[in-house]
C-alpha cells in the first residue's frame, strides 16, 4: 500500500502532463503546491485536489473532503506543500 505522500506526488506528476509550467516535485514533501512559490493557479489546484481525493479513496477505500471548512479555517494552510497536505489527509484518515 502506498503512503499518502507517495499518492500526492504521483497525482502531481500525472497532473503535470497537462500543465505548461509543471510543479517541480524533486523536493518531495517540501514541494510547494499552492501559495507563494507555487506554479498552480486556483483552477489547476482545485483539479489536482479532486484527483488526490479520488486517489486516496481508491487506495484506502475512504472518502475524504479536502475542501472542507476544517481545511479552510486552519491558521496554516494544509495545502502549502506535499508534506502539509499529507499530514492533513493522514489526520482525516485516522479520524474515520
Amino acid at each position: 500500500m502506498k503512503n499518502v505522500s507517495e499518492i500526492i506526488l504521483e497525482q502531481v506528476e500525472l497532473y503535470n502532463e497537462n500543465l505548461d509550467t509543471p510543479v517541480d516535485t524533486s523536493h518531495g514533501n517540501e514541494t510547494i503546491l499552492f501559495g507563494a512559490g507555487g506554479v498552480l493557479d486556483s483552477v489547476d489546484f482545485v483539479g489536482l485536489i479532486l484527483d488526490i481525493e479520488q486517489a486516496i479513496n481508491d487506495e484506502f477505500g475512504k472518502r475524504i473532503a479536502l475542501s472542507s471548512e476544517r481545511a479552510m479555517s486552519q491558521k496554516n494552510s494544509p495545502f502549502r506543500t506535499v508534506g502539509t497536505l499529507a499530514e492533513f489527509i493522514n489526520a482525516q484518515l485516522e479520524a474515520e
